[in-house]
């Protein structure tokens, strides 16, 4: 009888409590509905037109930037008698894009897109024009791969550091080895960005179905180095030869043995590429020059020898540039640029130099600048050569 009591007591109570909410509820001021509850942004029309639009009442100036305009200036968004501001693009070529909204003068995340791109400072927001130009980057009906967010203990640095990492379809499963790729993003990114608007997994998840690659496990590093307290990005290029070999050192002595030690990798120069865009693309040459016998495959994305003068880096890399058995050892090295980029002058003088030295070199002029619409096609030329 007492717990039937105690029990009939604690319903009542809680008919008390609901009904006490219910009220409250009732005599509070109701929300008026906005157009921002309904608003969808971006929106992809038929004809690969793009609206981008921010429900923004107060604001006196709202302007988009992003790589979908390739070298044109941000558009101006117009407001409505709404609070709405909006723009519509011209036709895209079916891609995947970043873009960032500027409210007012401040950096602003289009709140209706949850697709994002983070980076060591800030947040841009993706954005998918879907066509038949983006099967191979695409999430294709194809066995997937897994990506992990890998965190080590970096004795190099003295900290904790994060990075993804790519096994093939059936890794999980069975107990073969495979070689081993090292991915380099650019400056201002991290480790994410490969695997984010780089759309790195599914890149090698469709070459690997087709066929067109060999099955391997991809390391995606992070390739920004932690700076002196006082410095800032103007700082970079005075600072690049030194964050350099931080991550050279990094790389060769914590990331790498973690990478032997935890996966099944095939090791030697043979099963190990290297690749990088921009700040990665110097990274990835200083690493492959002054460690010539780690890497056999070797790709630099937009990029060469910036922040000093070609003189410098060919001191520095004297003694392999004049290896008469460099050639010999390397499988693969290639230069992939856009026509547009800002990094063209650098990389044709890195080209030169090494063409002063008889060191062997693909290379592949493409249109465009220094984009991520370049870079994932980078990625899917590029790591159909490997390991061959």
């Amino acid at each position: 009888m007492l717990r039937l009591a105690t029990l009939n007591a604690g319903i009542r109570l809680g008919i008390v409590l609901f009904a006490t909410s219910l009220q409250i509820m009732a005599q509070a001021p109701q929300r008026q509905p906005t157009p921002n509850d309904t608003l969808k942004s971006p929106h992809v029309m038929a004809d690969n037109r793009v609206a981008i639009r921010i429900y923004a009442p107060k604001a006196s100036e709202v302007i988009v930037s992003g790589d979908f305009l390739g070298q044109s200036k941000p558009l101006s968004l117009a407001k409505d008698e709404q609070g709405v501001w909006s723009v519509v693009t011209g036709p895209l070529k079916p891609d995947y894009y970043s873009y960032t909204l500027m409210v007012d003068g401040v950096r602003t995340m289009d709140p209706k897109n949850p697709a994002i791109k983070q980076g060591i400072s800030s947040l841009e927001n993706i954005m998918a024009v879907v066509g038949k130009e983006t099967a191979f980057e695409d999430n294709q009906p194809v066995p997937h791969g897994e990506v992990r967010q890998v965190w080590y203990q970096s004795n190099s640095l003295g900290m904790s550091r994060r990075m993804h990492v790519y096994t093939p379809p059936g890794y999980e499963q069975g107990k073969t080895k495979y070689p081993v790729f090292y991915l380099l993003h650019g400056g201002g990114d991290d480790d994410s960005g490969w695997n984010t608007i780089g759309r790195a997994s599914f890149i090698f998840d469709n070459l690997i179905a087709a066929g067109k690659a060999k099955p391997m496990i991809v390391i995606m590093p992070n390739g920004s180095m932690p700076m002196p307290p006082s410095s800032n990005m103007a700082d970079f290029a005075k600072l690049l030869p030194k964050m350099q070999e931080m991550f050279a050192n990094e790389l060769t002595k914590d990331v790498m043995p973690y990478v032997e030690k935890s996966y099944r990798v095939l090791t030697g120069a043979n099963n190990r590429a290297l690749a990088g865009l921009s700040m990665g693309g110097i990274q990835t040459l200083n690493v492959s020059l002054s460690r010539p016998e780690l890497f056999n495959y070797v790709g630099v994305f937009s990029s060469g020898f910036f922040g000093g003068s070609i003189s410098e880096a060919e001191s520095q890399y004297a003694k392999t540039l004049q290896d008469p058995n460099f050639n010999k050892n390397k499988k693969l090295f290639l230069f992939e640029i856009g026509k547009d980029d800002f990094l063209m002058e650098p990389c044709k003088q890195t080209m030169a130099l090494f063409d002063k030295h008889q060191i062997k070199y693909q290379y592949k002029e493409t249109d465009g600048g220094h984009t991520w619409i370049n870079w994932r096609h980078y990625l899917n030329e590029y790591t159909p050569l490997l390991f061959q």
